[in-house]
């Protein structure tokens, strides 16, 4: 299962992670990131070397902005604290593992 991201815990589980972790910008009433669920959460049970997050915009509004997530679902991967890959819109599983690779 995904984690679960917040304004609170970003900087400690995200920022300062010691693995790439992969965050999915979200929000419950957008269609395409409800679509995307099964995928990320399959993403996540096989997270291996790395970490796979959730970050829900509505609830954390100023880490949506922060990062400039204009569209949802967007996939963000960071490595030692900075944004190595971005994608915007519902991916595959293969795409995602292109992003972490990158």
């Amino acid at each position: 299962m995904a984690n679960i991201y917040t304004t609170e815990n970003f900087e400690q589980e995200v920022l300062k992670s010691d693995v790439p972790v992969l965050v999915d910008f979200w929000a419950e009433w957008c269609g395409p990131c409800k679509m995307f669920l099964p995928t990320i959460e399959k993403f996540a049970e096989t997270a291996n070397g790395f970490k796979v997050g959730k970050v829900n915009v509505d609830d954390n509004q100023a880490l949506a902005e922060r990062y400039g997530i204009m569209t949802i679902p967007t996939v963000l991967v960071f490595k030692n604290g900075e944004i190595t890959a971005s994608a915007v819109g519902v991916q595959t599983e293969e795409q995602l593992k292109a992003l972490l690779a990158k």
